[in-house]
């Protein structure tokens, strides 16, 4: 199985999961979030990543999540489901009851916390590449686990029966550029390709998608790769810039948090201003309420066009 047994492509939101107040999963919000992306004409969903804070989730809750996403997409984008644990037998567990479920794939990290060295992550997506009969999507998150997949070891990953495609969250762009270089022909490349630089690496060598915490812009984000596809070079790159002046005022460098909060938690309050459906985090997050970081939030967002002007009496 390579990139060529999938059509994964555009832009896919990491969905968070929402939580109600009392802490509880809040699937009618869940399932109200997942019809607004597709409304939006976001090209696939992914589920239970960091985004969707599956570390502070039980393993029945992980299947409920994937289960409600699954059934209430019901076909009409690409769902691939986060099931990153700490074995690959924890993992395949996940994995296979998401691939039952009706899921186009699952995604996985190395295993966090364990810090493995090459040889271990290449077995770790062996075994559970063994333990599954589905596409594979490798997630590259160093932030949460202490692993960066460089381009040799995304070499060796991409060889793996079941891996068809890498998450690829490095903060080193000149990484991600080599990482795309190397394995594209076998592999789908999934990252930062929604900037100035990120764009012009893609007209380079070309790429395959962009996986988001959430979507601010919303449709805008699925029309960048609808104008690259089409070949409106000018339009990608006009949505490109914008990103790339609203990011650095929310994000910390890497994308690893806000400037505000933990990054589910800036992600959700952001959400609610622009009256997406969000709800809450769940411990061991906790909602920002400092009012002037969320003025200040609400500040930007009005900056980037996103909120209108307040009405000034």
């Amino acid at each position: 199985m390579d990139r060529n047994d999938v059509d994964w492509r555009g832009y896919w939101p990491a969905s968070p999961t929402p939580f109600a107040e009392d802490g509880s999963y809040d699937e009618a919000t869940h399932r109200a979030l997942l019809d607004w992306y597709v409304d939006e004409g976001m090209h696939g969903v992914f589920v239970n990543g960091t985004s969707g804070e599956w570390f502070s989730q039980t393993p029945d809750e992980r299947r409920r999540v994937a289960e409600t996403a699954i059934d209430q997409v019901a076909g009409r984008l690409t769902v691939v489901v986060g099931c990153t644990s700490f074995t690959a037998e924890q993992a395949a567990v996940l994995g296979r009851h998401a691939l039952e479920a009706g899921a186009d794939g699952i995604g996985s990290t190395p295993p966090p916390y364990a810090k493995t060295y090459p040889d271990e992550t290449v077995a770790y997506f062996r075994d559970l590449s063994d333990r599954v009969e589905g596409p594979i999507m490798i997630y590259n998150w160093p932030h949460g686990t202490a692993v960066d997949i460089d381009a040799e070891l995304a070499g060796r990953l991409v060889e793996i029966d079941n891996v068809v495609a890498i998450k690829d969250s490095t903060p080193s762009f000149e990484q991600f550029a080599e990482t795309t270089r190397r394995i594209l022909d076998r592999a789908r490349v999934i990252g930062p390709f929604m900037s100035d630089a990120g764009l012009d690496l893609l007209l380079e060598v070309g790429g395959d998608g962009f996986i988001g915490g959430g979507t601010l812009w919303g449709a805008p984000d699925a029309e960048f790769w609808e104008a690259v596809w089409r070949g409106d070079v000018e339009s990608a790159r006009e949505h490109a810039r914008r990103s790339d002046e609203l990011f650095p005022k929310l994000w910390l460098p890497g994308g690893w948090g806000g400037h505000f909060g933990a990054y589910q938690s800036q992600l959700k309050a952001l959400m609610t201003m622009l009256g997406q459906p969000a709800g809450t985090v769940r411990p061991p997050r906790l909602p920002i309420t400092d009012e002037a970081s969320l003025a200040r939030m609400r500040e930007i967002l009005i900056e980037a066009g996103l909120l209108p002007q307040p009405v000034v009496a």
